[in-house]
């Protein structure tokens, strides 16, 4: 065989790898809902493929948001409920109490407790173990997991009659199916579907909800209404001649009940240690302004700790 026959050859193999794999479902997004949905595709008979951009399965449920906001878990069953009861299977074991007694563990959830040995779930817990819960899933209903794989979004969605019928990702990866599922927070999917969509709140008169909308003068949370009162958004405390602090817009936030197209505001989920042998050091990042977090330096001043202590 000749050696341009090789290249040939070679040609020819990568461009199979790259030729569209088919299925009955194809997930996109490794979330913890493209994980449950891809699971009960499977255990449905249904061929299935998850195409994940990310490289760690579950999103935010094994990126630290480990304290559940259970609310009245009765209503939570399927594979919700077996994730819950997967968490207290592994804080059964001995050895997943490294750093604290389990005796000495306070017990206390959102709504319910942390540990609820009559329903044999557990709602509050390390990202490691929920991350390897959800590995564990597609593991045992081998189910094949394509990592570090974008959606292209300008010309990676082919449509007929108004369907999906393949997609195709950054690397060149195409997955035809029968049916799609887009499992990510953003929604990119289904924006490059041609799906409508609007970006921040709708006004509450265009689908008649009460909470949506603006909500000025609405408190929500009202356990911050003691402190955040007394926390001064300007430079020099009480002095507005100086301007606000970093992060704190002087611009109107809107008339209740109309809409907007602002996007939520959001933060970082991590689990601290108090154990110095349990310790990964992180460097101060390069720029760093502690000025950026003096409304947090006051918060605490006035006494907040929830969440903290």
């Amino acid at each position: 065989m000749t050696r341009s026959t090789l290249a040939l050859v070679g040609l020819a193999c990568a461009s199979l790898t790259l030729q569209s794999a088919e299925y009955d479902v194809v997930v996109y997004g490794g979330t913890s809902a493209g994980v449950i949905a891809a699971v009960q595709a499977k255990r449905m008979g249904k061929s299935v493929v998850l195409v994940s951009p990310e490289k760690h399965l579950g999103g935010l449920s094994s990126g630290g948001l480990g304290f559940t906001d259970t609310g009245n878990k009765a209503v939570i069953g399927g594979l919700s409920r077996e994730f819950y009861h997967r968490v207290w299977q592994h804080y059964q074991k001995p050895e997943a109490w490294r750093w604290q007694k389990r005796e000495e563990y306070g017990n206390k959830g959102q709504g319910t407790p942390a540990i609820d040995g009559a329903q044999r779930t557990m709602w509050i817990f390390e990202p490691h173990v929920a991350e390897q819960i959800f590995e564990d899933f597609v593991r045992e209903s081998h189910i094949p997991v394509d990592r570090n794989e974008w959606l292209d979004r300008t010309n990676g969605v082919m449509n007929h009659a108004s369907r999906i019928t393949s997609i195709r990702t950054l690397s060149g990866k195409t997955y035809t199916g029968e049916m799609f599922i887009d499992a990510t927070y953003e929604g990119d999917l289904m924006a490059a579907a041609g799906v409508d969509y609007h970006v921040g709140r709708e006004a509450q008169s265009v689908y008649g909800e009460k909470w949506n909308g603006v909500q000025t003068g609405v408190l929500h949370h009202r356990h911050y209404f003691g402190i955040l009162p007394k926390i001064s958004p300007y430079v020099a405390p009480g002095d507005p001649t100086n301007g606000v602090l970093p992060r704190i817009s002087t611009n109107s936030p809107g008339e209740y009940g109309h809409g907007d197209k602002k996007v939520q505001a959001y933060c970082y989920r991590m689990c601290l240690t108090d154990h110095p042998e349990n310790r990964l050091p992180f460097p101060k990042p390069g720029g760093y302004d502690a000025g950026q977090y003096e409304l947090l330096l006051r918060i605490f001043a006035a006494g907040w700790r929830e969440g903290l202590e």
